[in-house]
Formats: C-alpha cells, sequence, structure tokens
C-alpha cells in the first residue's frame, strides 16, 4: 500500500519463464506492492509453475500480442494505483518507487529507457532502438504540444484508477503497439501526467519482437503511423467540436 492507496503490479508474460520469478519477487520485496498480476499470454511451458511459486496472481489471455496480455491484467488488477511494468529482467523493482513518488501530483506517470545514465551494460537499447523510440515521442510531443517525450515505447508507466477508467474504453488494438495507443489516449484526455528515467536493464533471454531488428523496424513505422493517424483523428474532432 501506498500512502493508503493499494498498489497493482501488472505482468504480462510470453517467454520469460527464466526471469518471471525473481521479477515477482523483486518487486514484493519493495513492500509497497499488494498484488502482483501475470498474465499469461500463451506462455512459455514451465511458466506458470514458476508464478505459482510465488505470491502473483496468475490469469490467461489466450489472445496473442502484448497489448491483449496487459489489457486483460488492467482490467483485471484490483489496485487503486496501476503499475505496468515486464518480467524479463529489464527493469529494477525498486523504480517504481519513483513512480509512486511522481503519483502524488500526476495521474499518470510514464518511465523512459533512453536516459543515458540509466541504460545499463548490454541493455538491448543501441542506436538503433534508442533514437527510433526518441524520435517517435518527440514526433507525438510535436504534434500534440506536449510535455516533453523521450521514449516511445516504455512499458514501464503508473496510472492511477480514474486515468484508467478514463481510457479504457478507447483501447483499439492488443499488438506490440498498444503501449504507443494508450500513450496517446492519455494525452488527448484531460489527464495530468510526466515522464521521468526509469534504469534499463540486460534482458533475459530474447524478445519477440525487438531481438529482430526487422520486426522492431516495421513496429517502428506502424508508431509513426499511428501517432499521425490520431493527430488526424484529433483534427477531425476539433473542427466538429467548433461547429
Amino acid at each position: 500500500m501506498w500512502k493508503k492507496k493499494t498498489v497493482s503490479v501488472i505482468f504480462s508474460t510470453y517467454n520469460e519463464k527464466e526471469s518471471i520469478r525473481k521479477a515477482i519477487d523483486d518487486i514484493y520485496a519493495t513492500g509497497v506492492v499488494d498484488e502482483v498480476v501475470v498474465i499469461n499470454n500463451n506462455a512459455a511451458s514451465g511458466t506458470d509453475e514458476e508464478v505459482k511459486k510465488t505470491k502473483a496472481r496468475l490469469l490467461y489471455e489466450t489472445k496473442q500480442g502484448y497489448g491483449w496480455g496487459y489489457r486483460r491484467g488492467l482490467k483485471e488488477a484490483k489496485g487503486d494505483i496501476l503499475i505496468m511494468s515486464e518480467p524479463d529482467g529489464t527493469f529494477i523493482a525498486k523504480d517504481i518507487l519513483k513512480l509512486l513518488e511522481y503519483s502524488e501530483d500526476f495521474d499518470v506517470v510514464f518511465g523512459t529507457r533512453t536516459t543515458s545514465a540509466t541504460i545499463r551494460k548490454d541493455a538491448n537499447m543501441g542506436m538503433f532502438l534508442k533514437w527510433g523510440n526518441w524520435f517517435v515521442a518527440k514526433l507525438m510531443q510535436f504534434m500534440f504540444i506536449t510535455t516533453p517525450f523521450t521514449d516511445a515505447g516504455c512499458t514501464m508507466r503508473l496510472l492511477n484508477r480514474n486515468a484508467y477508467n478514463k481510457i479504457k474504453k478507447r483501447f483499439d488494438t492488443g499488438d506490440s503497439f498498444f503501449g504507443l495507443e494508450m500513450m496517446l489516449n492519455i494525452i488527448t484526455t484531460d489527464l495530468q501526467y510526466i515522464e521521468i528515467p526509469v534504469h534499463y536493464l540486460k534482458r533475459v533471454g530474447v524478445s519477440a519482437v525487438t531481438g529482430s531488428k526487422w520486426k522492431a523496424w516495421k513496429l517502428g513505422w506502424h508508431m509513426i503511423w499511428l501517432v499521425c493517424k490520431f493527430r488526424v483523428k484529433r483534427w477531425g474532432m476539433n473542427k466538429r467540436y467548433k461547429k
């Protein structure tokens, strides 16, 4: 619990059998988390057994995709404060304390992995991924004249219950660009938000998306298209409001 508010952390898992148990234990070790919700999104064999060795609540989502897993987790989580993270070893559990501190003043707190000082040795944040995420983030910032953003693809983020209730009916995708769609829905809603640096470490195992440069390249172009689509959609909404 954080200042009389319950806290839920959400993991969606596909290929994190070797790291998920430690990730869950580290989250509970912070002493502020009331529940960890793990969504098995057609995960690798043996993942369930690792999760069941912990206090986490295990649920299933058969629709394949990063977004479907997190959408299910957000829907099932019971906390007043909802935190998304990944169980692949790339994030440090104690960074949720930073997110929680900022939650006193903001509805949503986004993490960014592109700050050089917080990128650890051998983390999968080379020039292509770092500047690709930075470019999409700056495109979004420019098009919507919003608060500074430096990372369009960081999973680690916090939103309070009110923020989730305002955006949950706007979700359209369940694919890898769900995180960006969530960001766009947040910045086009009357919510207070900020981005802060979080640590980024070497992944345990291989990512199903960023582990392939070709998949990462396609995802990047889709993210650019999604930002432009939201901008056009917003212009249309503004014209209707003026009539």
